[in-house]
């Protein structure tokens, strides 16, 4: 019976995983039947959540269900660095107001998915802000040069004399020191953060803790089905989209992204979904399948009603929240650091009078980003957020200051 009840437990935890590094340990620490310290982390550097991120997110649920720790850590600090992860250039790094804002909403957004009573939410800044210049300076020297430029990204930009500077090698290794600071049991990532995972083991070791298991997830293809979902691309679905939006996007998505988005997004069994295969392959119209994946993830950000009336309001909300590929990009300059959203509309010429802004927004027909938007939000310099106001007005929106 325990035999078989880890094979149960391993097979869940497996379930869209790509790599589990490595898989005996794993094994190794569940069977102690201790609360295992399980962490992944977000950099908040764009202010909403969108299903690409659920991928970790779900996998955290399951470990909390299964009673383990979860931290949700928000990674505050190596934000204003910028992860040089897939990057052939030097990114500029956020400031610490664009940061504060994202990690925000990120808090905000998680406990959707997450059970906030289980859910330990951390900031990495909490420990690395107190690192003094010599302590950095120690934690350089844990790593050799050499080996940093072992990675892929690197050692592309050094063979083509392309910039990499000094604070980008600092980014895997705080990121490895933030498992030394939770001393985690498990890190998850996706596949495109392999080098940063194993960091966090390698600093273990060397700080006397038992190393991490490394488990590594898929990125999730974007509504394009060629590149991973992000909203810089405009192909995401955004957990906090209105339903309307939301049940249109999941129907628009190619047929070949519906078993993909099944696995990784869906709470079905894999009995299930192979019985949803089975269906489509002997006839089932595919579209009747998207409906059912669109209802349950409606359900799980709005509630059962929302998913019930999504395909009703999805014909009422043609184009509101939903975001072309041309959009004329508007530059708006403020006197202060922020503005409500009254204000950027007017300044931007998308309504005549701030009257007019107000107006729309209580009509709910005004999104930033594709999210609804209320009277409350506040828009940022150095942001850049796609503004909609009715069905009529659109604009990339640029806010410099004065």
């Amino acid at each position: 019976m325990k035999n078989l009840r880890m094979q149960e437990t391993l097979s869940l935890l497996q379930r869209g995983v790509v790599e589990i590094l490595p898989e005996e340990e794993l094994i190794k620490k569940l069977e102690t039947g201790r609360p295992l310290r399980v962490k992944a982390g977000f950099d908040p550097t764009a202010p909403d959540l969108h299903l690409g991120h659920t991928v970790l997110l779900n996998k955290l649920k399951q470990f909390q269900d299964l009673g383990h720790e979860v931290f949700f850590l928000i990674g505050d600090f190596t934000g204003m660095i910028g992860d040089p992860t897939g990057k052939n250039m030097t990114r500029q790094p956020l400031t610490r107001e664009q940061v504060d804002a994202n990690a925000q909403t990120y808090k905000e957004q998680v406990f959707q998915i997450l059970d906030p009573a289980k859910t330990k939410v951390v900031f990495n800044s909490q420990w690395l802000a107190q690192l003094t210049a010599v302590d950095m300076i120690q934690l350089a020297a844990r790593y050799p040069v050499a080996r940093m430029l072992e990675r892929d990204d690197f050692s592309k930009r050094f063979q083509s004399s392309q910039s990499i500077a000094i604070h980008e090698f600092l980014y895997p290794l705080i990121q490895g020191y933030d498992s030394v600071a939770l001393k985690a049991d498990i890190e998850l990532g996706g596949t495109d953060q392999k080098f940063n995972l194993l960091m966090g083991r390698t600093l273990q070791k060397q700080f006397e803790q038992e190393p991490q298991i490394v488990m590594m997830l898929p990125l999730l293809e974007g509504l394009d089905g060629e590149k991973k979902m992000s909203k810089s691309l405009g192909n995401y679905i955004g957990i906090r989209e209105q339903p309307g939006a939301m049940y249109n996007k999941v129907l628009s998505m190619p047929d070949s992204l519906i078993w993909r988005y099944f696995e990784l997004l869906s709470f079905k069994s894999l009995d299930d979904i192979d019985r949803l295969k089975e269906e489509v392959e002997t006839g089932r119209n595919p579209q009747e399948v998207k409906i059912i994946l669109a209802e349950e993830l409606i359900a799980r950000f709005h509630g059962v009603e929302a998913a019930c009336t999504a395909n009703k309001s999805a014909g009422n909300l043609v184009g509101l929240g939903e975001i072309p590929d041309q959009v004329p990009e508007v530059e708006v300059y403020l006197t202060e650091d922020s503005a409500p959203i009254a204000t950027v509309m007017r300044l931007a010429g998308l309504v005549k009078s701030s009257n007019a802004a107000r107006d729309l927004l209580n009509q709910n027909v005004v999104y930033i980003d594709g999210a609804l938007a209320t009277k409350d939000s506040l828009l940022r310099v150095g942001e850049f957020k796609i503004v909609q106001a009715g069905k009529k007005k659109i604009a990339r929106v640029v806010l410099k200051r004065a």
